[in-house]
């Protein structure tokens, strides 16, 4: 039921501070207190225009745990809405309500949606063979892991192609593939996405990537990286599946054993493409 409130929480955040954004701009036009209603846009519109912009392009493939450079102009505009409001000989209480939502729910996002509450999986630990799975590659043929992994290889699991921060990250992979390459090393893209994103991924990315895709989560069950509702709310009109995996990076060698994990605890925050290099070249 958690998860469930979750996937809800994430959609309706981002519609009410878009909505309030475009109501805090709508008053300014309109010739309402500046600092009131300037306090609101500030509280409300940097999450809005991050997240869109975002979406639109994925430029940023992390952040900060708890994004301390979206915490200063919020919390102004929060300062600066009830500071106007309170003061104003036109008393209204509602730019400070407005600012004060808007930073309440920044903060859910920050603190409680963005972490999964996640318990490292005992499947990937260190030293130990990753228990077998089979993922299906841009040709639907079924793929074994142990025909999939016979050299080191990254398994890079991410959300899907909605996901900004996983196609950031996987851009910023891709640019390291000679990288990985000349260190003999296989990268494989793996997500339960509807097969045909994973086949329009594969197309953009023109390199010797292993793009797969893990029909009904099977793989990420097995690996106990699963994630119930663990996309926003309104995504399986395109065709995703409720359940979706936890951002996870393994590194495993030639013989198939783990090397190295990220299990990372919250979805904004991911390694860089350098460590994986780093602990292939330990290798």
């Amino acid at each position: 039921m958690l998860q469930r409130i979750k996937a809800a929480y994430v959609s309706s955040y981002l519609t009410l501070v878009s909505v309030i954004s475009a109501y805090a701009l709508w008053q300014l036009i309109q010739g309402q207190d500046l600092i009131a209603w300037g306090g609101v846009l500030l509280a409300a519109a940097p999450m809005a225009l991050v997240i869109g912009f975002l979406m639109v392009k994925p430029v940023m493939a992390r952040t900060s745990a708890d994004l301390p450079e979206a915490h200063v102009p919020i919390a102004i505009g929060v300062v600066l809405a009830v500071w106007a409001s309170t003061t104003s000989d036109e008393y209204t209480w509602v730019p400070s309500l407005l600012a004060l939502i808007s930073y309440g729910g920044f903060l859910l996002y920050v603190y409680w949606y963005s972490r999964y509450g996640r318990v490292k999986s005992q499947a990937l630990e260190v030293g130990k063979s990753l228990p077998p799975f089979t993922l299906t590659d841009i040709d639907n043929r079924q793929i074994s892991s142990a025909e999939l992994i016979q050299k080191p290889s990254v398994i890079l699991f991410y959300r899907g192609n909605w996901c900004p921060l996983c196609m950031a990250q996987i851009k910023e992979i891709a640019s390291q593939y000679q990288a990985l390459e000349t260190l003999g090393a296989e990268v494989i893209l793996v997500s339960p996405q509807p097969h045909k994103n994973t086949r329009s991924l594969a197309r953009k990315f023109d390199v010797n990537f292993r793009f797969m895709t893990d029909e009904n989560n099977e793989a990420a069950r097995a690996l106990n990286i699963a994630s119930d509702f663990g996309i926003p709310t309104g995504l399986e009109a395109m065709g995703y599946d409720t359940e979706a995996p936890m951002p996870t990076v393994i590194i495993t060698d030639a013989t198939g054993k783990v090397v190295w994990t990220h299990e990372t605890d919250n979805y904004r925050v991911r390694p860089e493409p350098e460590t994986f290099l780093n602990v292939l070249k330990a290798l």
